[in-house]
């Protein structure tokens, strides 16, 4: 007998589906390429941003058209693009043509829309882990917030409350590798793709007051 899917689950694989039919019939390169972060879940486009952070040694924000390709081969996602559309997605994003592209403002630009009653959500919820303000979050901040008691796996005895916020926290994570720090930009990115998986408000608000006690 298979195990009961939880309504986050539910609604993830609901948006992977939608990603993949949708994938069929875009014209647009931007829209295809948002599509297929999407069709990884909610944490595609997490990875894709930690992939293109880790290539900035300099911390300069800038993307040269070689590091732009290597980081979307590196992330997987250039095997679903073309090398013709790999140079086309550049040169969209290289708007003055100066040869390198702000990551910061590529990855807004490819994130899932939020409306500003979830993004303030977000924040707020932010905001209340990240007690000095310098955008960083350890997992002791997040342990004494975040609130799995209400989680359908706990509820049934699936798993402990330990194991469901390892199982949360690494969602942060590269290949679920935690270093304990989660930063406001991983926070963004996660709940952009959590938010394109839930259509009712109602729905997203309650998840996240419950979720983070706000």
């Amino acid at each position: 007998m298979p195990r009961p899917v939880t309504a986050e689950t539910r609604n993830e694989n609901e948006m992977m589906d939608s990603a993949t039919r949708k994938l069929a019939f875009t014209t647009d390169l931007v829209e295809k390429f948002k599509l297929l972060c999407l069709q990884r879940g909610s944490s595609g486009i997490l990875g894709l941003g930690r992939v293109f952070r880790r290539m900035d040694d300099n911390a300069s924000g800038d993307l040269s058209k070689d590091e732009f390709f290597k980081g979307l081969k590196d992330s997987g996602l250039g095997n679903g693009i073309s090398p013709d559309e790999m140079e086309e997605l550049f040169t969209r994003f290289d708007a003055d043509g100066s040869g390198s592209i702000k990551y910061d403002e590529f990855l807004r630009t490819i994130r899932p829309k939020m409306s500003p009653a979830r993004m303030k959500l977000v924040e707020k919820a932010y905001s209340k882990l990240d007690k000095t303000g310098d955008g960083q979050v350890t997992a002791d901040d997040m342990k004494g917030v975040y609130n799995v008691k209400n989680h359908p796996e706990y509820l049934n005895g699936q798993m402990t409350e330990k194991q469901l916020f390892n199982k949360f926290l690494a969602k942060f994570e590269e290949n679920g590798v935690v270093n304990g720090v989660v930063t406001k930009e991983e926070f963004l990115d996660y709940y952009n793709g959590v938010s394109a998986s839930i259509d009712e408000d109602a729905y997203f608000d309650l998840m996240m007051r419950t979720c983070w006690k706000i």
